[in-house]
């Protein structure tokens, strides 16, 4: 049974996010504090090992119109990294406006602002992962 784990990569913060047994949905997990760039790719890691994740999934940050920036190279680099290191497979998938939207869905539950940064990068991984979920469900649809 495959169970994916989703990580949305920040400068200061990783959301952890992971599906549910039956991959229908994503769950918010946790949200990780970057300590430094090797120790972060073996913590996340020993993360996803510890949450029986056979395939990790990392938001890639994009430009509005699909070009890459400062940031998306970034990303690619500790993806690489991982990729490297993580004994299962690991995957990019679209993450534009993730963020947005959870700080949205945040706002929307009246979460007061402070509390909302130590919430928000894990909802991301979620809104990524469901994102993952959906393109999945549509290939299984087409078959």
């Amino acid at each position: 049974m495959e169970r994916y784990v989703a990580f949305d990569i920040g400068d200061k913060r990783v959301g952890v996010a992971v599906s549910d047994p039956f991959n229908s949905y994503a769950l918010p997990s946790l949200t990780y504090v970057r300590k430094g760039f090797s120790a972060d790719v073996e913590a996340l890691i020993a993360v996803a090992k510890e949450k029986g994740a056979t395939k990790i999934i990392c938001g890639l940050p994009v430009n509005a119109d699909g070009s890459e920036s400062v940031q998306t190279a970034k990303t690619a680099r500790f993806i690489e990294a991982l990729r490297e290191k993580s004994p299962c497979p690991v995957e990019c998938c679209d993450e534009r406006y993730t963020t947005e939207m959870a700080h949205e869905t945040l706002i929307s539950e009246g979460m007061a602002r402070q509390k909302r940064k130590n919430y928000v990068d894990a909802l991301a991984a979620a809104n990524i992962l469901d994102g993952y979920l959906a393109q999945i469900r549509k290939k299984e649809i087409k078959k």
